[in-house]
């Protein structure tokens, strides 16, 4: 621990000039995220072109028809509009925001109701509980018209939204209530370790942050998606059986098997497994069940069930964790800075002792344009774990001498083409817009790896 600890005094060391020097921390904040909002619209700019395209790519011109091509590319040409659209006008509401003091107004705003209650503002804790709601809440509203727009008019235009006016309400203040319930103790324990911690709190934060996690993976399934989804056990049939035979073939830990109504909400589909290392659930989408046939299905729970065979979701938790600890590392620096705080319009009273929160918060934005080159990092590894996957299911008859399982790749492959058919995915994609925003590889890019996978499996026969 004591090697740890040195460690991280260096590099504090190394960033004391943050404590002292004036440096114009908000230029440097609103530089780099119109820098990054200005390359994201690029990205959109080389993507829409091919929105225009009048033929499927030559691979895929057999399995889709003309028709359901045309309305994959106006439903992602209203998508790429809307979404530059959405961007620029995001960035210049948080732009404003930072310009004109907002943050610093919301830590006065929530000194000031705390002081109605009876409280100082020695409660930092409260008052940071406080902030960050006044915060969440405020900065959401000028986006929320763009929410309903999204649900009301694009998807509803395309045949995807199934939400009503009532649904849209009802889930918007069950996720500020559950945000509210989960978040303030949340925040309250990570912002006392801070101080019960002092500047060596990188490991105990790194402990609580994997415990909240773990406890995440137990009380997401069973207490906030039953707000929100009604979860049924799959009913008796084909695929019922097909699942629970393939899952204790591998030795899955299933516990549950699932049929979510995503139909409520969405006609887009999907499938995926969540728990405890010993306890594993899989959930179904409806629109899944009702769009493909049972062993298509069982095809793209192979996939999934690949994921869990090379311990993708631990290595990717593991590479979380690297990702925090060298955010944590750098905090320390920025956590006793007056300068910083100056920088973004607080009063001299509350930058003299930087509240921990506010700090957070502002280093988080200052960490922006590193942010998004992490992202394509992090997209990379998920592509490569993708191709683990697909390649897993072309492989299971070897893997369990399974020979009504040889066909696998090929209906991962039928699945794969109905899911883009059916929820209007993009088939024509620019390289660089997927290498920064795509966590899968492309429909074509899987088709081809598949077919790779049975041609080198078919040699080796």
């Amino acid at each position: 621990m004591d090697f740890l600890h040195s460690g991280l005094a260096a590099v504090q060391r190394h960033l004391a000039f943050v404590s002292v020097d004036p440096i114009n921390w908000k230029f440097y904040v609103q530089v780099f995220s119109w820098g990054v909002t200005i390359f994201e619209s690029y990205l959109l700019l080389r993507q829409y072109p091919l929105y225009s395209k009048t033929s499927p790519p030559e691979a895929l011109a057999s399995h889709i028809t003309q028709e359901d091509f045309e309305k994959s590319q106006k439903y992602g040409k209203d998508k790429a509009k809307f979404s530059i659209f959405s961007k620029l006008f995001s960035q210049c509401v948080d732009s404003a925001m930072l310009q004109y003091g907002f943050y610093a107004w919301c830590w006065g705003a929530a000194g000031t109701i705390l002081g109605k209650f009876g409280y100082g503002t020695d409660y930092e804790i409260l008052q940071s509980i406080i902030f960050s709601f006044t915060m969440y809440l405020l900065s959401s509203l000028p986006t929320l018209p763009l929410s309903i727009y999204s649900t009301f008019w694009i998807e509803e235009r395309h045949g995807f939204n199934k939400t009503t006016p009532g649904l849209f309400v009802t889930d918007l203040l069950k996720s500020w209530l559950v945000a509210f319930a989960l978040g303030a103790p949340f925040l309250a324990a990570f912002l006392y370790i801070f101080k019960w911690a002092g500047d060596r709190f990188v490991p105990w934060l790194m402990g609580f942050m994997i415990s909240f996690q773990l406890l995440m993976v137990i009380l997401y399934p069973t207490v906030i998606q039953p707000l929100f989804n009604k979860l049924t056990p799959l009913s008796e049939g084909e695929l019922r059986t097909r699942v629970e035979s393939l899952a204790g073939k591998l030795r899955f830990p299933l516990k549950h098997l699932y049929e979510i109504d995503g139909s409520k909400r969405s006609s887009h589909s999907n499938a995926y497994f969540f728990g405890l290392p010993w306890s594993k659930h899989i959930v179904i989408f409806d629109t899944l069940i009702q769009q493909s046939k049972p062993e298509e299905v069982e095809a793209v729970l192979a996939h999934e069930l690949g994921h869990w065979y090379y311990l993708h979701p631990t290595k990717m938790m593991a590479i979380s964790q690297i990702h925090i600890f060298t955010i944590l590392a750098l905090f320390p620096a920025f956590l006793h800075a007056p300068p910083l705080l100056r920088s973004f319009d607080f009063p001299k009273l509350v930058s003299a002792a930087p509240p921990t929160i506010v700090a957070f918060l502002l280093f988080q934005m200052i960490l922006t344009p590193l942010e998004a080159f992490i992202s394509i990092g992090m997209n990379a590894v998920s592509r490569h774990f993708e191709w683990e996957a697909d390649r897993f299911a072309c492989e299971l008859q070897d893997k369990l001498n399974e020979k009504s399982m040889n066909d696998m790749g090929d209906r991962l492959g039928r699945a794969l083409i109905t899911l883009h058919v059916k929820n209007l995915s993009t088939v024509w994609v620019d390289w660089l817009y997927s290498a920064y925003h795509h966590s899968h590889p492309t429909l074509i890019e899987r088709l081809r790896g598949l077919e790779s996978f049975r041609t080198k499996r078919a040699k080796k026969e």
